[in-house]
C-alpha cells in the first residue's frame, strides 16, 4: 500500500476513536449527574452512551487490530496504541456490565470505571492523533 493511503485508513480509525470518546465523557458525566441526584434516569442515560461508545471502541480495536496485522507487528508505536484501544475496550466492557447492575449497586464503581475508561480513550485519541502527526504510519 502506498503512504498516502495508510495514512488516510489511519486518519479513519482516529475518527473512530474519537466518536468513542465523547459517548464516554457523556456516560461520565451522567453517572456525576446520578452520583448527585440519585435520578434514575442519568444512570438509563449512562447506560446507553456507554453502550454506543462501545461499538465505536469494538471497531476500531477491529481496525488496529487489522493494521497491525498488516504491519506484521513492525511498528512498535501501533502495538502500543492497541494495547490502549485494548484496555479501553475491556475496562469499557466491565463498566457497561457493572451499569447493567441495578441502581444502587451501580454506584460508586460505575462512577470510577467510567473514569477510567474516559481517561483510556482520550489516551487513545491522543496516541492516534500523535502517530498520524509525527508520521508514524507508514
Amino acid at each position: 500500500m502506498s503512504q498516502r493511503a495508510t495514512t488516510g485508513l489511519h486518519l479513519l480509525y482516529v475518527v473512530l476513536v474519537s466518536c468513542a470518546a465523547p459517548l464516554f465523557l457523556g456516560g461520565l458525566l451522567s453517572d456525576i449527574a446520578y452520583a448527585r441526584t440519585y435520578e434514575i434516569q442519568w444512570l438509563n442515560f449512562a447506560d446507553w452512551l456507554i453502550a454506543g461508545a462501545m461499538v465505536f471502541t469494538g471497531v476500531a480495536l477491529a481496525w488496529s487490530l487489522v493494521e497491525v496485522v498488516l504491519d506484521r507487528g513492525r511498528s512498535r508505536a501501533g502495538l502500543i496504541g492497541l494495547g490502549i484501544l485494548v484496555a479501553t475496550f475491556l475496562v469499557g466492557l466491565l463498566n457497561s456490565l457493572t451499569h447493567a447492575r441495578d441502581a444502587w449497586g451501580t454506584m460508586p464503581a460505575g462512577l470510577i470505571l467510567s473514569l477510567v475508561t474516559t481517561a483510556l480513550a482520550i489516551a487513545a485519541i491522543w496516541f492516534a492523533v500523535a502517530q498520524a502527526r509525527t508520521g508514524a504510519v507508514q
